[in-house]
């Protein structure tokens, strides 16, 4: 970001704000008029901020709508309600569909050299449960909730220090507060437009009575009691989650609130009566009055969808689903687009180099035996028999409609040769095999490599065994092990597992003004590193410190990026990085570029026709704004 004001670009991206001049006023939402009518909630002008947002309708076919109706989508486990505020995106900033960041729940910023960020916020602007939304809540999250030893012992988050230095914090004024850093933090604005954002305000009027420095001790400690957690922190914390969404009587900025308290099979959502946000004749958005999210086991979600049981759904399905799927849409009443993902990789193996298994361990780390690997992939059989032909063969990496792309990052060490990948192989001393033809460890044990999945997706399956035929080729045999994702991810941390599968990076389309923090040993969720990833997010108290020179370099070079202090400088980085895991083969790439099918009501209107279908940035449906998504009574 450079030095600017944002309002002025803002408002010639038509989010201007105020009251729509042609409307004459706002328009009472139909389902909230008795509540109005009762006394039990203000008028519409009342419950809008002074300055709301004005939704912007782009593309054919995108307008204004009606209020009404409800939404339902299947979800795979309960854990998934967190999908509401995903596909909600209310952000303080958010990324527009041509991922610019704009304001959103902020009336506007101003940036200075990526150092000193200045947060103004709406005016009247309310939270669900109709208590003022003001810079207090910044505060308090910043305060009393970051920097309390209690509820935060690894101290703020790592995305609030630059070369481990907090911000300075103002509170200007009621709806003003500016964070000021000693160098660059080129991460602050995006993480706050992400998928899963670093939420930097709290409802404190709400968790103030849990809190010990606000709360009355004797009360405090009864609320401890009934919810049988250690101590007023443990209880905190618990209630503290606006991105789990679990807890229904924590106020939220998001177009719909959860009403559901887990364990539940049925989540229901119902509109924010005070949401920020209006369309051009007065209606306060979102159009939907409610969403429900319906558990289903994931096995079944692309069954469910064919009868007609969800009227939104992308989740839980896959390219080999599309003709199913289109068989079903007239009897069923949806319709199915294919939108183009954006991750690294669709499909990506990763090895553990962070294995217990000490021979394991030693071979994962020696680059010629993941080079092996990778050659002896056969990708473009995959490619064929599984999706068409039509996706991408290559590494896991960025993508051609990237900036940073460079045809050799995709290609290098990933064009289908055996007999190099036997030559590697024999180099490293693996040349004894056993009568089944597989080649023998260091220690005499067959290598055989198992390869483990979350158990939700019949398309990794698949690809797995077109990989283990092709890896018998070398002398590698190859067993897929599923487990459910949360026995999956524990064992990958603890250091259990030797290989997993998963989808590459998140963002394939990334720009110089993107942070590479997922090209090195960030976090705990890396597959392919997670004791350093730990390490990192924990400030050095858990996991491992990275002992690898390649690893290192890359943790060098994701810190030499927050504090650059030009474009040019930033792209150098990125270039530098991407060239290291392609030379490296830290994860095999598949193929990328898949298409995924979104099955939509026909009467869903304001959905686009394609579109991206990205977790960070894009938050699945989040970039095209669901609070503007409505249904057709005309079908």
């Amino acid at each position: 970001m450079r030095p600017r004001r944002c309002l002025a670009a803002w408002l010639l991206l038509g989010l201007a704000c105020g009251v729509p001049a042609e409307a004459g006023g706002y328009v009472e939402v139909p389902s909230l008029q008795a509540q109005v009518e009762s006394g039990a909630l203000p008028p519409v002008s009342e419950r809008l901020p002074q300055l709301p947002a004005l939704a912007r309708f782009v593309g054919e076919g995108r307008g204004m709508g009606q209020h009404g109706g409800e939404l339902r989508t299947l979800i795979g486990r309960a854990k998934d309600v967190r999908m509401l505020v995903v596909y909600g995106y209310a952000r303080l900033v958010a990324y527009d569909e041509s991922f610019d960041l704009v304001p959103d729940i902020l009336a506007d910023f101003e940036s200075h050299e990526d150092r000193a960020f200045t947060l103004r916020l709406r005016p009247g602007h309310r939270w669900s449960d109709g208590q003022p939304f003001t810079a207090e809540d910044i505060r308090y999250w910043w305060e009393d909730v970051a920097n309390n030893k209690e509820l935060s012992p690894a101290g703020p988050p790592p995305e609030m220090l630059v070369a481990g230095k907090p911000p300075q914090f103002e509170l200007l004024d009621a709806t003003t507060v500016r964070f000021t850093w000693p160098a660059p933090n080129a991460s602050f604005l995006p993480r706050q437009a992400s998928a899963s954002p670093l939420f930097i305000y709290r409802p404190a009027h709400y968790l103030k009575q849990f809190h010990a420095r606000f709360a009355e001790p004797d009360r405090l400690a009864r609320a401890v009691k009934e919810r049988r957690v250690r101590n007023w922190a443990a209880l905190h914390n618990r209630l503290d989650n606006l991105y789990d969404f679990d807890n229904p009587d924590l106020p939220t900025l998001q177009p719909w609130s959860n009403r559901t308290a887990p364990p539940a099979t049925r989540f229901v959502a119902e509109r924010n009566p005070f949401y920020h946000r209006v369309d051009e004749a007065g209606r306060q958005l979102p159009y939907l009055d409610r969403v429900i999210m319906n558990v289903a086991d994931a096995k079944l979600i692309p069954a469910k969808t064919g009868a007609g049981e969800t009227d939104l759904q992308a989740r839980g399905l896959a390219f080999n689903n599309y003709t199913f799927l289109r068989d079903n849409e007239e009897r069923s009443g949806f319709r199915t687009h294919l939108w183009r993902t954006a991750k690294g990789a669709h499909v990506a193996l990763f090895p553990n180099l962070n294995v217990n298994d000490p021979v394991w361990r030693q071979l994962i780390r020696d680059v010629r035996f993941r080079r092996a690997l990778s050659l002896a992939v056969d990708r473009p059989i995959i490619n064929r028999s599984l999706y068409f032909g039509l996706a991408l063969a290559g590494n896991n990496t960025v993508l051609p409609g990237s900036q940073l792309f460079k045809p050799d990052y995709q290609t290098r060490w990933a064009g289908f040769d055996p007999d190099a990948a036997n030559r590697l192989l024999d180099e490293l001393g693996l040349r004894k095999r056993n009568r089944e033809g597989a080649r023998l460890l260091p220690d005499g044990r067959p290598l055989e490599i198992v390869i483990e999945t979350a158990g939700e997706d019949t398309e990794q399956t698949d690809v797995l065994e077109l990989v283990r035929e092709s890896w018998s080729e070398i002398g590698v045999k190859v067993f897929a092990k599923p487990t459910q994702r949360e026995v999956f991810r524990n064992r990958v941390f603890s250091g259990a597992t030797v290989m997993a599968v998963w989808s590459g990076y998140e963002n394939g389309l990334c720009t110089p003004d993107m942070n590479p923090q997922e090209l090195a040993p960030t976090s705990q969720q890396q597959l392919q590193w997670p004791k350093w990833g730990q390490y990192a997010e924990s400030g050095g108290k858990q996991g491992e410190a990275p002992d690898l020179p390649e690893a290192i370099r890359l943790a060098e070079l994701a810190t030499a990026w927050l504090a650059a202090g030009s474009v040019a400088e930033r792209r150098r980085i990125w270039h530098e990085m991407l060239e290291i895991h392609a030379d490296q083969a830290f994860s095999i790439g598949i193929v990328s570029g898949v298409k995924q099918p979104v099955a939509a009501r026909t009467n869903l209107r304001n959905l686009p026709e394609e579109g991206v279908y990205n977790w960070d940035p894009g938050a699945h449906f989040g970039l095209y704004r669901p609070d503007t998504f409505w249904l057709d009574g005309r079908g």
